[in-house]
This record gives C-alpha cells, structure tokens and sequence, in this order.
C-alpha cells in the first residue's frame, strides 16, 4: 500500500501522462525519472531513513516509479502508433490512378543529321575520322595550300589564341578539313573519309553563327575522277533529301585546296522554299578535286594519286530539311523546340527504313 503522498503523486503522474502529447510526454518523463525528478529525489531521500523505514518506504517508492514508468511506455505506444496511422494516411498513393505522364528526351536535330550523313556514306563506304578543335596554322591552312595573304586567315575571320613566342598562333578549327591532312599523313591510300565536327569563326547572325558543324569528305586513290565526285553527291543529296529525282547543278567556283573546284546547287522553290520543286537554284556544299599540292605536302605522289573532297554546313542542310528559319534556335535550349523538331532515340537513323 502506497503512502498517501506517494498515491498524490502517482494520480497527479498519470493524469498528466494521458493527456500528454509526444514533447509533453518526454517533459514528464524527465519531470518525474530524470536526475533531478521528482521520484529520483525520493529515492535519494532513503540514505536519511532508519533501515526498517527505509525498506518499506523504499518498496513503496520502487513500486510507484514502476508504475509511471508503464504509463509512460504505455501512452508512448499510442501516440506512436497515432503518429504513423497519420503519416500512413498522408501518404497514402491511389493505385488505381493513372500514372503522370512520362516525359522523354529528344535526338537533337543536329545529331540527327550527323547520324543521317554517317548512314548515307557509311552505306558507301566511308569511315568517320575526328579531330581536335585547336589547330595549329600549318594543319588548318598551309597544308591546305591556304596562302598567307588569304582573307581567311584574317582575324576578323578567325579565333587565333595566345600562342608561343616567335611562332604562329593557334587557331580554334575555322572547317574540318586538317582532320583530312592528319589522315593523309598517318594513312596510305585508297582513303575513304567523312569527318563530322565543330568548327569556328567569327561571324554571328540568323545564318551564322560563331560555333557551327560541318562535315567534310575526303576519297583519295588511283584514277579518282570528277565523275565520281559527282556520284558520290548526287547520290548523297537525293538520300538526304528523300528526293530520288532531286535537280543537282554543279557550278565552276574557287578554294585553295581543290582544282577544279565546284558549288553544287539543288532545286528549289524560292517562293515556298520546297526543296526539288520549282525552277530556283540554292547553293548547298562546295566540292573539288584535291589540288595536287595537298597531297604533296602530306608526302603523296599526285602524279599516282587523285582524289575528291567536299564540306557540307550541317546546320544549314538541317534548317532545309525541316523547314527552321533561324540558326540561333539550335543553341538556345528551349525545351519547347527540342521536343517539336527533336527525334526519338529509339528511332536511329537507318537507310533501309528511310533517313
């Protein structure tokens, strides 16, 4: 039987621990079981007490702080079980709901017409080559048989960067044709090359831009003629374009690296910008017949060896194709355009099922 003060203090314990909330809760435990609580001082008053008084006042004591300690574990429980039955509602997930819809990347249309010409000419053949984006002078113009007073190696043309005393600067690859010089230096002919990348020069509008794509081919061998230049493009626009009867035009021109050289043309409809339709003309790569002094100086005899080379504005041929007005629109990230003109990556370039 507990003292009358002992069952006060039990009463008043358990009242509070059932109203308690989970913070109140671990106050009252302190309050009452902690070092300084209430019950922990009776127990610590019992060093003063005769030891027959001690006994039984001890029992009463033991007796009362295992009570409030069950009440304590006891309304614990509860509240820990009404805290999760809370959680368990608030998160509660509907399975017969339809799912969010799902939100898929999207091929890049640059990408994709990098995939596009890899299909096309690796059907004919050719191997993609690379290459860094910094040059120096002699891959990306002397080789090329570029002269020095040449606009193109202006520097309102050209990104030079901080180079070496006494030497010239290097450049940030205004085309990719020194991949074409690193090739014919490393490998014997028949060479058979198309070289996709970056390339930079210093023009920006709606058209251009200071950082674009291009891909540029290379075949040289024994007995390489203009007539396979023209087949080897022929066929390429007509596959790209999906237009078998395509109007091609080749058209005498100039670079310092091909002769003869040649723009090649494809019809069009200047009025509604169709392409094969129409009595227009629209300029589209330019070609040539690899200038003999390119192969000299990679070490290649161009009495034994001819070849052809071209180069093809990736950006431009995408803008044709799927009917983009601006070049800018290609680098501004906008989620919106990617997903109109972007291409399922489940959907690779094939030519057997069209490009």
């Amino acid at each position: 039987m507990l003292d009358p003060d002992l069952l006060q203090l039990q009463a008043e314990s358990e009242a509070a621990i059932q109203a308690a909330d989970s913070a109140a809760l671990e106050n009252l435990r302190v309050r009452l079981l902690g070092k300084s609580g209430q019950i922990t001082a009776l127990l610590k008053a019992l060093g003063g007490m005769e030891p027959e008084a001690r006994k039984a006042r001890g029992a009463a004591v033991n007796e009362l702080k295992n009570a409030v300690s069950t009440a304590l574990d006891a309304r614990k429980a509860i509240l820990d079980e009404a805290a999760l039955t809370q959680r368990l509602q608030a998160e509660r997930i509907d399975i017969s709901a339809p799912p969010r819809p799902e939100t898929f990347g999207t091929i890049h249309p640059i990408s994709r017409t990098m995939e596009e010409i890899a299909a096309i000419f690796g059907a004919m053949g050719f191997t993609i080559k690379d290459g860094p984006d910094i040059e120096d002078d002699w891959y990306n113009f002397s080789a090329l048989n570029i002269p020095a007073h040449h606009p193109a190696r202006a520097m309102m043309d050209t990104f030079y960067l901080q180079g070496q005393p006494g030497q010239r600067p290097p450049v940030l690859r205004t085309h990719t044709s020194p991949v074409q010089i690193r090739t014919l230096l490393k490998e014997p002919p028949p060479i058979r090359i198309i070289v996709p990348g970056r390339t930079f020069r210093a023009d920006h509008d709606a058209t251009h831009s200071p950082m674009f794509h291009q891909t540029e081919g290379l075949v040289v061998g024994k007995d390489i003629t203009l007539a396979h230049l023209k087949g080897c493009l022929i066929d390429f626009l007509r596959a790209f374009f999906d237009s078998p009867d395509l109007p091609v035009r080749f058209r005498a021109s100039y670079f310092p690296f091909t002769e003869p050289s040649m723009e090649v043309d494809i019809g069009w409809n200047r009025k509604t910008g169709e392409i094969g339709k129409g009595s227009d003309w629209l300029e589209i790569l330019g070609s040539g017949m690899v200038h003999p002094n390119v192969l000299a100086n990679c070490g290649i005899d161009p009495r034994e060896y001819q070849g052809f080379a071209f180069g093809v504005g990736i950006e431009r041929i995408t803008m044709l194709k799927h009917g983009i007005a601006d070049l800018r629109l290609f680098y501004e990230s906008d989620v919106r355009w990617l997903r109109h003109y972007g291409f399922s990556p489940l959907a690779p370039a094939m030519l057997h099922e069209g490009v």
